[in-house]
C-alpha cells in the first residue's frame, strides 16, 4: 500500500469522495428535487386553467397552444439570460424557466385528456343534475387523469434534465457540482453528480407512475379485464364436437 486514494489519483468512481462529500452531495440534491418540484407544481397550477380557458375558447386554442410552444423552442441559456434582467440572479429564475418549459407538456396533455373523455360520461353526469364544476371535478378529470399524468411524469423527468442548466446563476443543485468538476476537471465530482441527476429522473418518474396507479385504480382494473377476455372467449368457444352437431 502506497497510501494513493483515488482522489488523489483523480479517478473517476472514488468511494473516498462519496465519504468525504457527503453533506455536499446531500445539499445540492435537496436544491436541486427542491427547485425542480416546485417548478412542476406551478406550472401545473398555472396551466390547468390555461387549458380550461383554451378548451371553453375555441378560438384561443391555437394562439395558447403556440405561445406555450414558442417558449418551449427557446434554448435554456437564453430563456435564463432573458430573465435575469427581470428577476436578478437567483432561483426564481431558473424555477421561473422551468415553469414556462413544462407548460407546453402540461397544457397539451390536459387538453388530449379533457377530450378523450367519452360524451356518453357527460351526458350521464349531466342527467344525474352534474352542474359544470361537478361535471369537471367529478367525472372529467377523473377520466382525464392518465393523459395528465403522463404529462406531470415527462414535465417532471425534463425539470430534473433542465436543472442542471441552472448552475449558471448558481441555482443548478447537481448541475452546480457537474459544472464545478469540469472546470477543475474533478472527474469523481462529475460522474457522481451526473449519476445522481440520473437516478433522480428515473425515481420521480416511477413515484408519479405509482401516485398514478393509485389515482387511477380502475385503469388497473380495465387492463386486466381485457387480458382475461381472449381466455374467457377462447372458453366460451364451442369445440370441434359442438360445431359438428
Amino acid at each position: 500500500m502506497n497510501g494513493r486514494s483515488c482522489l488523489t489519483a483523480n479517478e473517476w468512481i472514488c468511494g473516498e469522495y462519496l465519504r468525504t462529500r457527503s453533506q455536499e452531495l446531500t445539499d445540492a440534491t435537496l436544491q436541486h428535487v427542491w427547485i425542480a418540484a416546485l417548478s412542476v407544481v406551478i406550472a401545473l397550477l398555472v396551466a390547468f386553467p390555461l387549458a380550461l380557458f383554451a378548451r371553453r375558447r375555441e378560438r384561443w386554442r391555437g394562439p395558447v397552444l403556440g405561445l406555450t410552444t414558442i417558449l418551449y423552442t427557446v434554448p435554456s441559456l437564453a430563456m435564463f439570460a432573458l430573465l435575469m434582467p427581470l428577476l436578478g440572479v437567483s432561483a426564481s429564475v431558473v424555477v421561473t424557466g422551468l415553469v414556462l418549459y413544462s407548460l407546453t407538456l402540461l397544457v397539451r396533455n390536459i387538453l388530449a385528456g379533457l377530450e378523450s373523455v367519452p360524451e356518453e360520461a357527460r351526458e350521464a353526469a349531466r342527467g344525474m343534475g352534474y352542474g359544470p364544476l361537478r361535471l369537471l371535478f367529478g367525472v372529467e378529470l377523473p377520466l382525464a387523469l392518465p393523459a395528465l399524468m403522463a404529462g406531470v411524469r415527462i414535465a417532471a423527468v425534463s425539470a430534473i434534465s433542465l436543472t442542471t442548466v441552472g448552475a449558471l446563476v448558481d441555482y443548478g443543485g447537481l448541475g452546480n457540482l457537474v459544472l464545478g468538476g469540469l472546470d477543475s476537471y474533478f472527474k469523481a465530482q462529475v460522474l457522481t453528480a451526473s449519476v445522481l441527476c440520473v437516478l433522480l429522473a428515473v425515481a420521480a418518474d416511477l413515484l408519479l407512475l405509482g401516485v398514478q396507479g393509485l389515482l387511477t385504480p380502475w385503469a388497473r382494473t380495465g387492463a386486466r379485464a381485457r387480458r382475461r377476455w381472449p381466455v374467457r372467449l377462447w372458453r366460451a368457444a364451442p369445440g370441434p364436437a359442438a360445431k359438428a352437431g
